[in-house]
C-alpha cells in the first residue's frame, strides 16, 4: 500500500516509515483528575503510545491543563457535536484533536477549529464511524463513510491544513477491512486502525486480531488502538502481542506452556512476573517458560533464554544450552538479572 506521510502528535511521530503507535483511551471523566491521571500512569507502564480522553463537556476540556501536566506521553482528545470544546482543548494545550464527520455539520464551526489547529500546530483525525453516518437510500456503506471522511478533509486541505490523521471503523470485520483499503488507496495521510465495540476479554480480542492483522499485513495502519470492554491494560498488551505476531513492534516476546500434570512449577506466576519486568525493553528477545523437561528446553531452544521445571529445581537455559540449574526463586532472579543485562 502507498507511504503515509509523517505527523507529529506532540513527542510522537506517526505515518513514513515510524513504527505503529499504540493507543488507548481513559474509562472515565477527565474532570476526575486523580483517577484519569492514575489511568494514564496505568497505560504508559504498559508500554501506550498515545492516550485519548473523551471530552464530553467543558469541565472535561477545563481538566486538560492538569492532565497534561501528569502525563508522558501526547493526549489526544475526544470531540463529538460541540466545536467550542475542541477549541478549549486545543487552548488547553491538546497534542491532537479527533474529529467526527459525520456530528459537527457546520463547516464555519468546523473552519474555527481547523484554523486554531493550525495556528499551534496541532494534528487533526477524522475518525468515521459505520455506526454514526447518514447515508443515502442507494448508498452502500463503504461509499457513505468514504465520503463523509473525503468531505471532511477536502474542507481541511481548503484551508491548506494538511496534518491530518484518518480513520473509519465499525464493528464488522468485512467492512472494516475494505473501507481502510479503500483510504489508503485514496490518501496518503497516516491510518487510525481499530475494530469498534469489539466486546469482553476474550471475544474482542479474537475479533481484533482476525480483523486487524488482515489490515496490518497489507501495511495499512500507523496506529492502533484495540476495544476491550474490562481492564485498560488489555488494550495495550493486545495491540502490542499482535505487532510483535508480525514483526512490527520491537520487545521481548514471552513464550511459555499452557502447563499440565508434568508441570514442576507455576508457570503461570512466573510468567507473569517476567512479562511485568521486561515490559519497557526495546530489544526483539524471545524468553521462555516451562513447566518440564518435555517442552524445554528442547521445544524451546529458538528462545533466547529461559527456564523449565526440572523436579525440585529449574534449569535456565540460553539458545537451547543448560547453563544453570537451581531453586526456583534463586533461577527466575537469575532469569530476570540476565534478561536485563543482555
Amino acid at each position: 500500500m502507498n507511504k503515509t506521510k509523517e505527523v507529529k502528535i506532540g513527542s510522537i511521530i506517526i505515518g513514513g516509515n515510524y513504527p505503529v503507535a499504540i493507543q488507548s483511551m481513559l474509562k472515565v471523566h477527565p474532570a476526575k483528575i486523580q483517577e484519569a491521571v492514575n489511568q494514564i500512569k496505568r497505560l504508559e507502564e504498559c508500554g501506550c503510545n498515545l492516550i485519548r480522553i473523551a471530552i464530553p463537556d467543558m469541565e472535561a476540556a477545563f481538566a486538560i491543563t492538569e492532565i497534561k501536566k501528569a502525563s508522558k506521553v501526547p493526549i489526544i482528545a475526544d470531540i463529538h457535536f460541540d466545536h467550542r470544546l475542541a477549541i478549549e482543548s486545543i487552548k488547553r494545550g491538546i497534542d491532537k484533536i479527533r474529529l467526527n464527520p459525520s456530528n459537527i455539520k457546520n463547516i464555519e464551526n468546523i473552519k474555527k477549529v481547523v484554523l486554531l489547529a493550525k495556528e499551534r500546530q496541532i494534528a487533526i483525525r477524522i475518525g468515521g464511524n459505520i455506526g454514526s453516518i447518514k447515508r443515502n437510500k442507494n448508498e452502500n456503506l463503504i461509499d457513505a463513510l468514504f465520503n463523509e471522511i473525503n468531505k471532511e478533509i477536502n474542507i481541511l486541505e481548503s484551508l491548506e491544513f494538511y496534518n491530518i490523521v484518518i480513520s473509519a471503523k465499525c464493528s464488522d470485520i468485512d467492512l472494516n477491512y475494505n473501507i481502510n483499503k479503500k483510504l489508503s488507496e485514496n490518501f496518503s495521510y497516516p491510518i487510525h486502525i481499530g475494530i469498534t465495540e469489539a466486546g469482553t476479554l476474550i471475544h474482542g480480542i479474537v475479533k481484533s486480531t482476525i480483523g486487524l492483522v488482515r489490515i496490518l499485513s497489507d501495511g495499512i495502519g500507523d496506529t492502533i488502538r484495540i476495544s476491550l470492554t474490562g481492564e485498560l491494560e488489555n488494550e495495550v498488551k493486545t495491540a502490542i502481542s499482535i505487532l510483535k505476531c508480525l514483526n512490527k513492534y520491537t520487545g521481548v516476546e514471552i513464550i511459555s506452556c499452557p502447563m499440565c500434570g508434568r508441570s514442576h512449577i507455576d508457570v503461570k506466576k512466573y510468567a507473569d512476573r517476567v512479562e511485568k519486568e521486561t515490559l519497557s525493553i526495546k530489544k526483539n528477545l524471545k524468553i521462555a517458560i516451562m513447566g518440564c523437561e518435555v517442552n524445554g528446553p528442547g521445544e524451546a531452544k529458538e528462545a533466547d533464554i529461559g527456564i523449565a521445571g526440572c523436579g525440585n529445581y529449574l534449569v535456565l537455559f540460553e539458545k537451547g544450552e543448560t547453563v544453570d540449574k537451581g531453586e526456583p526463586d534463586e533461577m527466575i532472579d537469575k532469569l530476570v538479572s540476565k534478561i536485563l543485562n543482555i
